[in-house]
Protein backbone atom coordinates (compact mmCIF):
# COMPACT_ATOMS: atom_id res chain seq x y z
CA UNK A 1 0.00 0.00 0.00
CA UNK A 2 1.71 3.31 -0.91
CA UNK A 3 0.50 6.73 0.25
CA UNK A 4 0.18 9.22 -2.07
CA UNK A 5 3.04 11.85 -1.18
CA UNK A 6 1.87 14.57 -3.43
CA UNK A 7 -1.24 14.98 -1.58
CA UNK A 8 0.53 15.52 1.88
CA UNK A 9 -1.08 14.41 5.40
CA UNK A 10 -2.59 17.41 7.32
CA UNK A 11 -2.76 17.55 11.14
CA UNK A 12 -6.23 19.03 11.95
CA UNK A 13 -5.86 21.59 14.98
CA UNK A 14 -7.88 20.02 17.22
CA UNK A 15 -9.23 20.88 21.35
CA UNK A 16 -10.00 19.23 23.75
CA UNK A 17 -13.35 19.55 26.13
CA UNK A 18 -14.76 17.76 29.00
CA UNK A 19 -18.59 17.13 29.33
CA UNK A 20 -19.89 16.50 32.83
CA UNK A 21 -23.42 14.37 32.06
CA UNK A 22 -26.51 13.36 33.98
CA UNK A 23 -26.01 10.19 32.54
CA UNK A 24 -24.06 8.19 29.89
CA UNK A 25 -27.36 6.81 27.96
CA UNK A 26 -26.78 9.58 25.75
CA UNK A 27 -22.84 9.06 24.41
CA UNK A 28 -23.64 8.01 20.78
CA UNK A 29 -25.19 11.67 20.52
CA UNK A 30 -21.93 12.99 21.54
CA UNK A 31 -19.88 11.30 19.46
CA UNK A 32 -21.76 12.70 16.42
CA UNK A 33 -19.84 16.66 17.22
CA UNK A 34 -15.77 14.91 17.81
CA UNK A 35 -13.68 12.27 19.02
CA UNK A 36 -14.48 10.72 22.30
CA UNK A 37 -11.06 10.12 24.25
CA UNK A 38 -12.14 9.14 27.31
CA UNK A 39 -15.76 8.52 29.53
CA UNK A 40 -15.37 8.11 33.00
CA UNK A 41 -18.37 5.87 34.38
CA UNK A 42 -18.01 6.13 37.79
CA UNK A 43 -18.24 10.52 37.19
CA UNK A 44 -19.88 10.26 34.69
CA UNK A 45 -17.49 12.82 32.39
CA UNK A 46 -16.81 11.91 28.83
CA UNK A 47 -13.37 13.99 26.97
CA UNK A 48 -14.03 14.89 23.88
CA UNK A 49 -11.35 16.67 20.82
CA UNK A 50 -13.63 19.09 18.73
CA UNK A 51 -12.13 20.78 15.57
CA UNK A 52 -10.60 23.75 16.10
CA UNK A 53 -12.17 25.26 13.76
CA UNK A 54 -15.55 24.45 14.44
CA UNK A 55 -15.37 24.30 17.95
CA UNK A 56 -17.26 27.38 19.03
CA UNK A 57 -20.14 26.60 17.16
CA UNK A 58 -19.96 22.77 18.88
CA UNK A 59 -19.57 23.50 22.18
CA UNK A 60 -22.52 26.01 21.84
CA UNK A 61 -24.92 23.41 20.60
CA UNK A 62 -23.70 20.44 23.33
CA UNK A 63 -23.61 23.02 25.70
CA UNK A 64 -28.01 23.70 25.09
CA UNK A 65 -28.09 19.36 25.09
CA UNK A 66 -30.70 18.32 27.53
CA UNK A 67 -28.27 15.71 29.41
CA UNK A 68 -25.14 17.89 30.00
CA UNK A 69 -24.64 19.56 33.21
CA UNK A 70 -21.83 21.45 32.67
CA UNK A 71 -19.20 21.77 30.03
CA UNK A 72 -15.29 22.73 30.54
CA UNK A 73 -12.66 23.77 27.79
CA UNK A 74 -9.35 22.93 27.82
CA UNK A 75 -6.72 25.82 27.97
CA UNK A 76 -4.05 23.96 26.72
CA UNK A 77 -3.80 25.46 23.35
CA UNK A 78 -4.03 28.79 24.93
CA UNK A 79 -0.67 28.23 27.11
CA UNK A 80 2.92 28.70 25.82
CA UNK A 81 4.42 25.40 26.25
CA UNK A 82 8.34 26.82 25.79
CA UNK A 83 9.90 26.47 29.03
CA UNK A 84 13.21 26.27 28.41
CA UNK A 85 14.03 30.01 27.74
CA UNK A 86 12.66 30.86 31.65
CA UNK A 87 13.74 27.91 33.69
CA UNK A 88 15.90 28.77 36.54
CA UNK A 89 16.47 32.26 35.60
CA UNK A 90 14.83 35.68 36.60
CA UNK A 91 12.63 35.52 33.42
CA UNK A 92 10.41 32.87 35.52
CA UNK A 93 9.59 35.26 38.54
CA UNK A 94 8.73 38.42 36.55
CA UNK A 95 5.06 38.70 37.61
CA UNK A 96 6.04 37.66 40.90
CA UNK A 97 5.72 40.84 43.62
CA UNK A 98 8.48 43.53 42.92
CA UNK A 99 8.90 43.16 47.25
CA UNK A 100 10.56 39.30 46.40
CA UNK A 101 14.54 39.68 45.83
CA UNK A 102 15.52 36.30 42.93
CA UNK A 103 18.86 34.86 43.22
CA UNK A 104 20.04 33.25 40.44
CA UNK A 105 21.61 30.04 41.36
CA UNK A 106 23.54 27.31 39.39
CA UNK A 107 21.90 23.93 39.57
CA UNK A 108 23.77 20.94 38.66
CA UNK A 109 21.73 18.19 37.32
CA UNK A 110 22.51 14.75 39.22
CA UNK A 111 21.84 11.02 37.94
CA UNK A 112 20.25 9.21 40.34
CA UNK A 113 23.03 6.48 40.08
CA UNK A 114 25.51 8.99 41.38
CA UNK A 115 24.41 10.53 44.40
Amino acid sequence: MEVDQAAGFEINPRRGLVVWVYSLKQLKNLKRYGFVYYVSRKMKYVYLYLDEERYEENLAKIQKLHFVRSVEPSYRPDVEMNFADKIGTKAAYQEVDEGFEVEELSTRIRLAENV
